[in-house]
């Protein structure tokens, strides 16, 4: 059952009291003009249970959400996907009438049934005697519906190669899923657990059993309908069979992932806490995956910075060649931001991009503005779907909320409120990378090529030159390969920020014990040197022009991206480099 249907059916239970009455006066009407008030009821109350108005249906005997949770469970148990009349009602004598119906079920095709309804007359009122049996057609009264039913063999995962990834025992075996290539493979093929209650009622509307387990992380989750393959087993009224299907395993699944990079993300991640994803930035098939690449959500830092700058191209704002005086911070709302180390910088947006310059970046995020910043996020991917269950998305709030210069600027350089996983801040790169075009992400190499434009070509180009020269003379030199034109990005995140006012800067520089007193009171720290207060951040493509690969990488308390976070993407670079 989908959420909007299940939205509709919570939404019903207020006006549940309001549409019984309504519903008994036109009961009353009709058992003065038809011919057999019954049969009129039967069939109202029929064509209402087949549209799923429950409102319409509901009766006194037991509570409204008890009422919809009876039918909602027995909608589940039939996998019921619709519900129709099939012929006239008829009486079948004593007040109890048939009516034909079809339900189309995902599990056991098309049911033809008949649906009995009892029916009493008190005070000149026909009414449905209603019983819990009255849930679903084909249920004997005093009996209810259920259902018995198993998963086939999990599906195989493979790579790219055709090398397995994950297997299941044979059929008829039990145990935990296999994984040939250790590590490498559970990496980036994640865990088997019991269904989480989130996904409990689609689950079961699918037949899935209650007590199965399914994908809850990595290619297991993302893929888990595609590797669960389709349920089988008996549908009951009581203990007689209403229904029955076999289970059908799906085949072997080949994904996108290269066991040659794979191998690279995971031992350029080693033991530290983060995130590594690689991508081809031209399909957006995943290549590797490896730590909290899919679900990690920090300040994204710096790397915000494509999209600030890419809105004040696109809007206008900033060319390459606009020069910005040199400093070593900038004042927003009264408060100071301070380059990293208070470093002094300037120049043209090319270098001050190059050298990921604060007091550049900050006053033009004011000057784009919350609703361009937000709108230009947005399209990169941000506050949407990634399109691949399981991984987290990425947020920054609305503009309406981003208020004043500081919370402004603070957001144009990936800081204040705004979240980011490895994989977003690496469709960001993608997108460059691919001419503007942000690609849709699969797992899967028979995916259709989709996405939607973020960018022009013409600012992609002028972005991607910018990203060129953070690697050849910026931030990023230690993600230089000979021979290879690399585009990248660095990132440091501060993790504990007093970006909010002078005053509350002052209170919490004084509780941090050994804090210069030189440093009191002047604001915001923005990207400290204090490695355990910083996350690395680096994404970056190669070659620039006609790019194979993409790499996002995010260590969690480890410095400085060019310092950190900048050699692991390259390592993951030259696999994907030296494989294609």
């Amino acid at each position: 059952m989908t959420d909007s249907h299940n939205q509709r059916l919570r939404r019903a239970i207020p006006v549940l009291a309001l549409a019984t009455v309504a519903f008994l006066i036109g009961l009353i009407v009709g058992a003065n003009h038809g011919s057999s008030p019954s049969i009129a009821l039967a069939d109202r109350f029929v064509q209402a249970w087949s549209r799923g108005d429950y409102a319409a249906m509901y009766r006194h005997e037991v509570s409204p959400s008890e009422f919809v949770a009876d039918y909602e469970a027995d909608t589940r148990t039939a996998t019921a996907a619709a519900r129709s009349i099939a012929g006239r009602a008829r009486s079948l004598g004593g007040g109890r009438v048939a009516v034909p119906v079809r339900v189309h079920s995902r599990l056991w095709g098309v049911l033809s049934l008949q649906y009995t309804l009892r029916t009493v007359s008190e005070e000149g009122e026909t009414r449905v005697a209603w019983t819990r049996s009255e849930g679903f057609p084909g249920v004997p009264s005093g009996s209810t519906l259920s259902r018995r039913t198993t998963l086939p063999r999990r599906a195989t995962l493979l790579a790219r190669d055709g090398s397995v990834l994950a297997e299941s025992p044979p059929e008829g075996e039990s145990g935990p899923r296999n994984t040939p290539l250790g590590a490498l493979g559970s990496a980036v093929v994640g865990d088997l657990g019991p269904i989480p209650a989130s996904r409990r009622n689609a689950l079961e509307g699918g037949g899935v059993p209650g007590d199965a387990e399914v994908g809850v992380s990595g290619l297991e989750r993302s893929l888990d309908d595609r590797l669960r393959g389709r349920p089988g087993g008996e549908l009951l009224a009581g203990s007689a069979i209403l229904a029955s299907a076999p289970a059908k395993p799906s085949p072997a699944l080949r994904t996108t992932i290269s066991t040659s990079v794979q191998q690279a993300a995971v031992t350029a991640l080693g033991g530290q806490l983060g995130g590594v994803v690689a991508m081809r930035p031209s399909d957006g098939q995943i290549l590797a995956v490896a730590g909290i690449g899919l679900e990690g959500l920090q300040p994204p830092g710096s790397t915000f910075k494509i999209i600030t700058v890419s809105g004040a191209l696109s809007s206008h704002v900033a060319t390459p060649r606009t020069v910005f005086p040199y400093a070593s911070y900038a004042t927003l709302d009264g408060v100071r931001l301070n380059n990293a180390n208070g470093e002094n910088c300037g120049g043209s947006l090319e270098l001050a991009f190059a050298v990921s310059c604060n007091s550049v970046f900050t006053p033009l995020g004011v000057k784009l503005g919350a609703q361009r910043l937000v709108a230009m996020a947005e399209k990169f991917g941000f506050n949407k779907d990634t399109g691949l269950p399981g991984a987290a998305t990425s947020t920054l709030p609305a503009a309406s909320q981003i208020k004043g210069e500081l919370a402004v600027g603070s957001s144009a350089i990936g800081q204040g409120e705004v979240l980011a996983t490895p994989l977003q801040m690496l469709l960001v790169a993608a997108a460059i990378a691919d001419g503007g075009h942000r690609p849709a992400l699969s797992f899967t190499v028979d995916s259709p090529r989709g996405g939607a434009q973020a960018v022009s070509p013409s600012v992609a180009r002028t972005v991607r030159h910018l990203m060129t020269e953070v690697v050849r003379q910026g931030t990023g030199t230690s993600a230089a390969i000979p021979g290879v034109v690399v585009a990248g990005k660095t990132g440091t995140a501060e993790l504990k920020s007093a970006c909010t006012s002078p005053a509350k800067e002052h209170e919490s520089k004084e509780s941090e014990q050994g804090e210069s007193e030189a440093h009191k009171g002047e604001g915001c720290q923005v990207g400290e040197s204090n490695p355990s207060n910083t996350d690395a951040w680096f994404t970056a493509f190669a070659p620039a022009v006609h790019p194979r690969i993409a790499v996002c990488v995010m260590l969690v308390k480890d410095g400085a991206g060019g310092d950190t976070a900048a050699p692991v993407a390259r390592q993951v670079l030259e696999a994907g480099l030296h494989g294609s």
